[in-house]
């Protein structure tokens, strides 16, 4: 079946073997995000990029915003593996209609999920399913400085979703009704007051996303917002950190694509097709990262895991052989 796949994909992209030989890669810069998922993914395309295409794959600290910034006004890096659009659509869209940038592949097939959770257990204690009734009891989600109040976890600093979660905790009105936005200050940070909330078996409400390994470890539920999604509302002021009139709306299905710049495009050849073809589903993410906590392994340990259990996803990505030659490599 491996072998099927790779052959069809080989087919489709209509690629000889003269072809990958003539064409060098040249140097090639991506962005390695500062979460999870799209850590592994950059691992991934480091070693398909290199092992395969004979690349030479440099990784850039990155986050959303600085990332697009710098791809968008200086053309670099050449690729962000996994770039979550919402918070970026309109110059995003600018971007693309200009030529600068180039969206090749939808990394996350089945989309990426925003909301506000809370523990499963605890809302079916509570009877919680909306966050208009999580909000009238905030003596039940402890973690504010102000001990009186309710916590409201917020995003990590300098990710797009946090102009997005503020604005979503304004709207809400829940500073009047007794709760306090926490800084979580890192994704680390983020993480460990779930963990402590399960741990210590009391509330949490906040901010998170999936696919992500925690939402594997820890049974949450996305609490209804009774809010519809106003789309022209959400790219010109939900997104943004000086939104003058917060409400709150629905999280738009998160469109999670790869992004290049055009620059990157042209220049690419053969690993342009690779690019193009790879995508996974949020089951395939969500289990590789739930191992990577497990064994407290780095993005690049994840990679070889995936590339070594799971040939039968990745081998459709490339024709046969440069399927063979990385695996010949592992």
């Amino acid at each position: 079946m491996r072998k099927i796949l790779a052959s069809t994909s080989f087919a489709l992209l209509g690629l000889t073997a003269p072809a990958f030989a003539a064409e060098e890669c040249g140097n090639i810069s991506v962005a390695e995000m500062n979460w999870a998922s799209a850590g592994l993914a950059a691992w991934v395309d480091k070693i398909i990029l290199e092992e395969g295409y004979d690349c030479d794959v440099a990784l850039i600290a990155g986050d959303t915003m600085p990332t697009f910034t710098s791809m968008n006004e200086k053309a670099e890096p050449d690729m962000a593996p996994e770039l979550w659009v919402n918070a970026v659509k309109e110059p995003l869209d600018k971007a693309v209609a200009e030529g600068r940038i180039e969206l090749p592949s939808k990394i996350l097939s089945d989309g990426g999920v925003e909301g506000i959770w809370v523990p499963t257990w605890f809302a079916e204690k509570h009877d919680i399913k909306t966050l208009k009734q999580a909000l009238a009891h905030p003596e039940l989600f402890p973690g504010a400085e102000d001990g009186d109040k309710g916590a409201w976890f917020g995003c990590p600093p300098g990710w797009a979703c946090q102009a997005i979660n503020r604005n979503q905790y304004m709207g809400a009105g829940a500073e009047e009704k007794g709760f306090d936005l926490i800084d979580s200050g890192s994704a680390a940070a983020l993480d460990g007051s779930i963990a402590r909330a399960f741990n210590r078996e009391e509330g949490w409400l906040g901010y998170y996303w999936a696919p992500t390994a925690i939402l594997g470890q820890y049974d949450m539920t996305r609490l209804a917002l009774d809010a519809e999604l106003d789309r022209e509302k959400w790219d010109s002021c939900m997104v943004k950190s000086d939104c003058a009139e917060p409400e709150v709306m629905e999280w738009p299905v998160s469109d999670v694509f790869t992004a290049v710049t055009s620059e990157f495009a042209a220049k690419a050849g053969p690993a342009m097709s690779y690019v193009e073809a790879r995508s996974w589903s949020n089951e395939t993410v969500n289990t590789m990262l739930s191992w990577m906590v497990e064994n407290q392994a780095s993005n690049e340990d994840g990679a070889y895991h995936f590339l070594e259990t799971y040939p039968e996803i990745w081998a459709a990505w490339v024709p046969a052989e440069i399927s063979e030659k990385i695996k010949a490599a592992l």
